[in-house]
């Protein structure tokens, strides 16, 4: 007798642990001149139904703004002081005794990454650093009796070397050793996860005629893959992308390391040239990534069945001081003024039903006639003069028939003399990755400047 009500305690503690863990979160990122106060921000994350939120670093507004709400609070060593923090423990301590001892008491600080995607976007002399830091952060968090808050670091789907099939999924040989593999041990003895940013958006655009969009968008009934070596049968591409991460820890001697999402998501927009990036897009892979996420009893993966998934969207906000391609500065829930881009709920309670219908894609297929990149209008003259020298500097005659007594040269038209030069800049350079930004000065048009 006294069994049983012992089996049913821990069935409802597995239970209540699995449901409040599969509720979904929100990236807060803070690259927009344009964006509501953290207070206000707080309240909009709230109103989404997201129950965690990230931000990409310790801001205090942000956590005081976060004090005495629900929200479980993940918060980030910047990329630029993993160096310094991995040879000095008394630097781990100041980070951790100014930036997570003060508010652990009032705001939910619950995980502790130490870099964002630094195998990624980070010089490589950080790359060995990464785990040392984190083992000095760790042991500053035991020593203030702060041991639940979880400690890791993000990566993105370039650490794999493979990853087609999943269960061929490898990690880099030049990182695998070197770095996976201490961070997958400390990942181990410290029961934290392994936080993957996972973008299926950018798997499908790199490929878009072998990989079906809506498969991508877990929108397909009836295309599937079966990998031929695990046997297992995938239905959408987060699965597979995911897996082969699971497949690659495996490979290394860590089958069963959690995998935490945390950033995942679709453009609702982006440059002309950028296929897929809408909002009807953005909605369906959103809100079908969240539907698969807060499943009750837990969905999993193929080759983890049932397991509870974290995850945070990316992300809370349309940014538009991000750099880069114009998808970018497009990956929000919500317009810089607070308003919904699209009808969302990240508790995955309300049907697509109860939301407005979406505005039909015009962008799935690639744009077919001719782009060409001019300055932005309202720009700041001064930053444009310098936008154009620097354009004009990188040889490859850029900029020779805007030069005076040339057929180009209109005197007195910074304006577009720097179209001209952005447009000649881009067009010889963006096969080697160039975009149409330069600092938020540019921008794409399919009309030709010289008619206006």
């Amino acid at each position: 007798m006294g069994l049983l009500p012992l089996y049913f305690f821990f069935l409802f503690l597995s239970v209540s642990s699995g449901e409040f863990s599969s509720q979904v979160g929100v990236n807060y990122g803070q690259l927009g001149n344009n964006l509501p106060s953290p207070k206000q921000s707080v309240k909009l994350i709230q109103s989404l139904g997201a129950k965690r939120v990230k931000i990409y670093d310790a801001n205090h507004d942000i956590l005081n703004a976060l004090k005495g709400t629900n929200l479980q609070v993940c918060i980030m060593v910047p990329n630029e002081i993993i160096n310094n923090i991995s040879t000095s423990q008394k630097l781990a301590d100041s980070w951790v005794e100014t930036n997570v001892v003060p508010f652990y008491s009032t705001t939910k600080i619950r995980y502790l990454l130490v870099g964002n995607e630094v195998i990624s976007g980070s010089p490589k002399d950080i790359w060995p650093n990464i785990v040392p830091a984190m083992r000095k952060i760790k042991k500053s968090l035991k020593t203030h009796g702060l041991d639940k808050i979880k400690v890791s670091t993000s990566m993105a789907m370039d650490v794999l070397e493979s990853s087609f099939p999943p269960s061929n999924g490898t990690f880099r040989s030049d990182i695998a050793d070197s770095i996976v593999r201490p961070l997958l041990q400390f990942l181990h003895r410290t029961k934290s996860f392994y936080f993957l940013d996972v973008y299926p958006y950018f798997a499908w655009v790199m490929d878009p005629k072998n990989i079906n969009l809506e498969y991508a968008l877990f929108e397909s009934r009836t295309i599937k893959y079966t990998d031929p070596l695990s046997n297992l049968t995938y239905t959408n591409l987060f699965d597979q992308m995911v897996d082969s991460v699971v497949f690659a820890m495996k490979r290394l001697g860590y089958p069963d390391i959690r995998i935490w999402i945390a950033e995942t998501g679709w453009p609702n927009a982006g440059d002309i040239d950028q296929i897929g990036a809408n909002i009807y897009n953005a909605a369906t892979y959103n809100r079908n990534v969240v539907k698969k996420l807060t499943a009750k009893p837990p969905i999993g993966t193929p080759a983890r069945p049932g397991w509870v998934i974290p995850s945070l969207i990316f992300a809370l906000y349309n940014e538009n001081q991000k750099p880069g391609p114009g998808t970018e500065r497009h990956f929000g829930l919500l317009y810089p003024n607070g308003t919904n881009i699209y009808g969302i709920d990240l508790s995955g309670k309300t049907p697509d039903s109860c939301f407005e219908p979406l505005p039909k894609p015009d962008n799935n297929e690639p744009y077919k006639g001719k782009i060409w990149c001019v300055a932005a209008k309202g720009v700041n003259e001064t930053a444009l003069s310098s936008a154009l020298s620097y354009a004009c500097s990188q040889g490859n005659k850029t900029c020779d028939p805007i030069q005076p007594g040339k057929k180009c040269f209109k005197p007195d038209s910074l304006f577009w003399h720097a179209s001209y030069a952005f447009s000649s800049y881009w067009s010889q350079s963006r096969k080697t990755g160039a975009t149409c930004y330069f600092n938020g000065l540019a921008t794409q048009t399919a009309k030709d400047p010289s008619k206006y």
